[in-house]
């Protein structure tokens, strides 16, 4: 006989399974009772109260074999599906797979207990087996959906009628990568053709590289290196800078320079600074004339993590004898209390302007006192001082008097500047003056120049105009990238010549540079000032770049809140009303309250890329909220005391000795399965047309292969969207290259859509941008990444891996 065969309903294992489903539900329903009614305490949604009462009747009907059950469950599930429909704030695939995958399942055991029932007709029972077995594969499609990207975001409308239009005059495309951006204005652009969307699946190895870096113990620090590349050399550094030039078409090492750099903290090169004196036009014919030793006339700059610059012949790698003192300056002179390093160095490329070079430094910013973030220019062939700019001492530009120090506590510069030639400026993005997170004595200097671009004369360090992205920050908005140089037309019409700043907070301010006024409209908007931390005064607005799209900030709601199921999405909203969360800029204070977004981003140091051509820019990011509390000086006696820059969270208080406090508690919005409770995507890529201002499109970037809950490898390549580190490069060729994923994979998007076209699996993940060059003495491009590690992983490695096509394949 066909069909679906019923359940014999006296058998044992009828009343077994039973019994074993009454058993689940009650438990579920005791579950979601007692943690809804402390949500509903908290002022939550009283579904999960409701959910957890119905499931425990329906574990007792189920026991009982009443004759309601199946009435009774088919209600309970209709309720939870309209229930979940209404509180999805944007409908998708993660934001309903938490609050309908549990319920589906009991629903579907729950018609199959039903049909075991003696009461229940025989077409009954059919349809509740049926129905189930129905369930089980919506189930199943809903599981193969997971290693489908979902919550991708097109807009052609956003398309200017002709994308085209190029800025060909203005492109500035050497042969050479020389700055961290590969070209001065930092567009990451590579003005190359050879790899295109059509032939990039068939990019193989070209070779590899060991670095010989340290990759076991304490402080070994994150490869955050690009190379640079100059002609058939790359110069590349590792976190505790050992550099090393190789032959571009080979790998093979030409030279090696230890600077046997040792640091306890924020242990990072992201490249060296280059300089060739026989092409410097800011040196006339007579000064190149009088320097006739050939020695270092190209030389390689790194500004190492123990605070020292270093200048070494590009040829060979010996030290430049006529450099300050044997080719090191000491950065640590008159800086304060720096503990060898530890609590002040450098963290950014060495950026060039003609023969001077700029160099700020990363302050650990956590107590009163704590170094100078002073930043200061040298000259690149004695290494003497050109100028300071100290904000603490704005008429003095040089070094201060013998026995004195640079004003200490300043805001600092920890990214990389940028150097505008034609308006002879260089942009700093400065950080806010330490401690970080408390600011009820902050100095004039912190409040003008903390958080903001500041456009420095290149050849005085006079300062010309500053821009605040926040006004007396106390979340760590630090700006962390790269301000980007490229005109843009305004709301007028007119081409400006603008620099694009993006940020933590999600913002993006296009400002002109030439005076720091916005091109794009930013609007002062009043923000929750109260509650406050005790002796703190906040800004009450605070500028909104709303003349750009704003990315992965969208202010947080208890509906918003997500989890892999149903119970940790629940612990979720408990966590999120138990918080105090005011919106962007919630106020930090004593009772746990949510940064959104996190001190980590938004956007962090990788920067952006702009295709030049098309006038279209590429931004990564990631979205992490943070749970925290400052915490006074007697409850600070109860924690872990962890001094990282970067504390392991969870537990532990960063020391912050302001004010009534001794620290803050930092810990990651996130569920016991150790997932962030904001939903899918954590982070992302992308493309904002800069002729519209509007974004063309966004795709989550990486999925859970090499990270999951509870730090867990699942080896399942879920395309959730983790959060994203470093910076994509694009091409002339509509490619955009990019590795900061959590997965260890280098991919190539199709720049016009997003479309993943190739990726190619890394030994271990990287978080530098990629290197796109084209060799000279071969012709061929080659794609170089530097794979260490992602932050934080456990797997570290000393790669770089070049890429290219086969021959023949470019044709």
């Amino acid at each position: 006989m066909g069909g679906v065969q019923p359940v014999d309903h006296q058998s044992p294992i009828a009343g077994a399974y039973r019994v074993l489903f009454s058993l689940i539900s009650l438990a579920v329903g005791l579950v979601l009772a007692y943690g809804g009614s402390k949500l509903l305490m908290l002022g939550g949604s009283a579904y999960y109260l409701l959910a957890g009462l119905a499931y425990c009747v329906l574990a007792v009907l189920v026991f009982l074999r009443h004759r309601f059950t199946l009435a009774f469950s088919i209600v309970t599930f209709a309720a939870t599906c309209v229930w979940a429909f209404c509180d999805t704030p944007e409908i998708g695939y993660w934001a309903l797979l938490p609050r309908l995958v549990v319920p589906a399942i009991l629903f579907t055991l729950s018609l199959w207990a039903a049909a075991t029932f003696p009461a229940t007709s025989l077409t009954v029972r059919r349809g509740s087996v049926a129905t189930g077995l129905g369930i089980v594969g919506c189930l199943v499609v809903t599981l193969v959906e997971a290693f489908f990207p979902h919550g991708q975001i097109s807009n052609p409308d956003a398309t200017p009628a002709s994308p085209q239009v190029a800025q060909a005059d203005k492109i500035d495309a050497p042969e050479d990568w020389e700055f961290f951006g590969r070209n001065a204005a930092g567009t990451r652009y590579a003005p190359y053709t050879q790899i295109t969307p059509d032939n990039v699946s068939k990019l193989k190895v070209a070779w590899v590289y060991h670095t010989g870096r340290r990759t076991h113990g304490a402080g070994v620090g994150v490869d955050e290196n690009t190379p640079q590349q100059i002609g058939n050399v790359l110069y590349s550094c590792t976190p505790e800078d050992l550099i090393t030039a190789l032959d571009a078409d080979s790998g093979k090492p030409l030279w090696k320079y230890d600077a046997k750099a040792r640091t306890a903290e924020h242990v990072t090169c992201r490249g060296v600074g280059y300089y060739d004196a026989d092409k410097d036009a800011s040196l006339t014919a007579e000064q190149k004339a009088a320097d006739t030793n050939p020695m270092c006339r190209q030389r390689v700059l790194v500004s190492t993590v123990d605070a020292r610059f270093i200048a070494l012949d590009a040829h060979t790698g010996a030290l430049c004898s006529g450099f300050g003192d044997n080719g090191i300056v000491d950065l640590k002179k008159q800086m304060g209390p720096v503990e060898a390093g530890k609590r002040y160095h450098p963290t950014s490329i060495p950026v060039v302007m003609g023969h001077v070079a700029v160099i700020g430094g990363w302050v650990r910013d956590i107590v009163h006192g704590e170094p100078s973030g002073v930043v200061r220019a040298y000259d690149v062939r004695d290494g003497s001082l050109v100028w300071a700019w100290d904000v603490g001492d704005p008429e003095n530009t040089q070094a201060p008097a013998e026995g004195q120090t640079y004003t200490l506590e300043t805001p600092n510069v920890w990214t990389i500047p940028t150097y505008d030639k034609d308006l002879n400026l260089v942009y700093l993005p400065t950080g806010n003056g330490p401690p970080d997170y408390w600011g009820g004595d902050r100095t004039v200097a912190k409040e003008k120049f903390g958080a903001a671009v500041v456009a420095v004369d290149a050849t005085t360090g006079k300062t010309k105009w500053v821009f605040q992205t926040v006004h007396h920050d106390v979340w760590d908005y630090d700006l962390p990238s790269q301000p980007v140089l490229f005109d843009v037309t305004n709301a007028q019409g007119e081409k400006v010549p603008a620099l694009i700043q993006t940020t933590k907070t999600g913002h993006i301010f296009v400002l002109d540079r030439r005076t720091g006024q916005p091109v794009t409209e930013v609007q002062e908007r009043k923000v929750a000032t109260t509650p406050a931390a005790q002796g703190e005064h906040l800004s009450p607005t605070q500028p909104f770049s709303v003349g750009m799209p704003t990315i992965g900030a969208d202010p947080l709601t208890e509906s918003s809140m997500w989890g892999v199921s149903t119970f940790d999405q629940l612990y979720c909203r408990i966590m999120f009303k138990d918080s105090v969360y005011e919106g962007p800029f919630t106020p930090p204070g004593e009772k746990p309250y949510i940064e959104w977004p996190s001190l980590l981003g938004g956007m962090n140091w990788g920067g952006i890329s702009i295709d030049e051509a098309r006038g279209v820019m590429f931004v990564n990011d990631m979205r992490m909220p943070l749970r925290m509390t400052l915490v006074n000086k007697e409850e600070a006696k109860k924690y872990k005391v962890s001094t990282d820059e970067v504390p392991g969270f969870m537990g532990t208080i960063r020391p912050q000795v302001a004010g009534p406090y001794a620290g803050v508690r930092i810990d990651i919005l996130q569920s016991p399965l150790q997932v962030p409770c904001n939903t899918p995507p954590f982070g992302t890529m992308s493309a904002i047309d800069l002729h519209t201002k509007k974004l063309l499109w966004q795709v989550p970037m990486g999925t859970t292969q090499d990270l999951g809950p509870m730090g867990i490898k699942t080896h399942l390549p879920v395309p959730m969207g983790m959060p994203t580190l470093g910076g994509p490069t694009t091409t002339a060729s509509g490619l955009l290259f990019f590795a900061g994923t959590q997965d260890y994979y280098l991919r190539a998007l199709e720049s016009a859509t997003g479309k993943e076209v190739w990726r190619e699996r890394l030994p271990v993940g990287a978080v530098a941008a990629p290197l796109i060059y084209r060799s000279p003495k071969t012709g061929k491009e080659y794609v170089v990444i530097s794979a260490g590690g992602m932050s934080h992983s456990p797997d570290v490695g000393d790669y770089i891996i070049a890429y290219t096509l086969p021959e023949g394949a470019a044709r």
